[in-house]
């Protein structure tokens, strides 16, 4: 399941993330980014809120799909897998809220069983999240894996990675919201994307990355002139602690 499989290997970093296509029936809608996040046995496709539901946008999909590599020799092959966003009425994803207001991070759980039999990814774990004693300096490097506006290798199927650094005290809620700033050149396309900081310790020494926080979207500022003045170039990446309670069991 792993990039070790993969012959020449890959960081199995660029397994752990996935291209989301958004369908209100058979309409396409939108490109996103989403990764994959095991816990207990489960396991989750994450990605930002306002993928699959935006009300201020009227974005409402009734499903999206994703693209697994199944074959180890040839990363060209790749299964498209289709996943309902509702059962019933009820949505089958859920959002987390904190007291200021709705977190933009939203799970949706996968079954298993209904994955290609010779799928190959990598998920995250708990072991790729941060320990209440470990601590980030301001301007420390990370990457932003990704589908900037919907592009990746197309033969080979993987994301590209932008480079960024910390931009806000890492551990202080922004503003009073439970993100904390990104400087990194982004696009559209790159909603939920992970946001990760390469580590030489932890549990998974085959899989040298730590969890920051989910990728949102671009902030900038409302008083900017538009023609006058340059795009701030910041991001809110929401802390990926709060998978913690998506994926905490019913």
């Amino acid at each position: 399941m792993d990039g070790s499989r993969l012959r020449p290997p890959i960081d199995p970093l660029l397994l752990s993330t996935v291209l989301i296509r958004t369908f209100n029936g058979e309409a396409g809608l939108t490109n996103a980014t989403g990764f994959l996040f095991a816990r207990g046995g489960r396991l989750f496709l994450v990605t930002s809120g306002h993928v699959l539901f935006d009300e201020p946008s009227a974005h409402f999909p009734s499903h999206v799909t994703l693209e697994l590599h199944t074959n180890a020799e040839n990363l060209a092959e790749v299964a498209q897998v289709r996943l309902p966003l509702y059962r019933n009425g009820l949505s089958l994803w859920h959002q987390a809220t904190d007291d200021a207001g709705q977190i933009d991070v939203a799970t949706l759980e996968l079954d298993r069983t209904l994955l290609p039999a010779t799928a190959l990814y990598r998920p995250f774990s708990e072991h790729q999240l941060l320990d209440s004693g470990d601590a980030i300096e301001v301007g420390s490097s990370l990457l932003v894996i990704g589908y900037p506006l919907g592009f990746h290798d197309p033969l080979h199927r993987t994301p590209v990675a932008r480079h960024g650094i910390v931009a806000s005290p890492f551990g202080l809620r922004f503003q009073g919201k439970g993100y904390f700033l990104v400087d990194a050149r982004t696009h559209r396309g790159s909603s939920g994307a992970p946001v990760v900081m390469r580590t030489t310790g932890g549990h998974e020494a085959d899989f040298p990355w730590i969890l920051l926080g989910v990728h949102s979207s671009r902030l900038d500022d409302r008083s900017r002139d538009a023609e006058l003045d340059e795009a701030l170039g910041l991001n809110c990446a929401w802390y990926a602690d709060v998978l913690l309670s998506l994926t905490r069991p019913s």
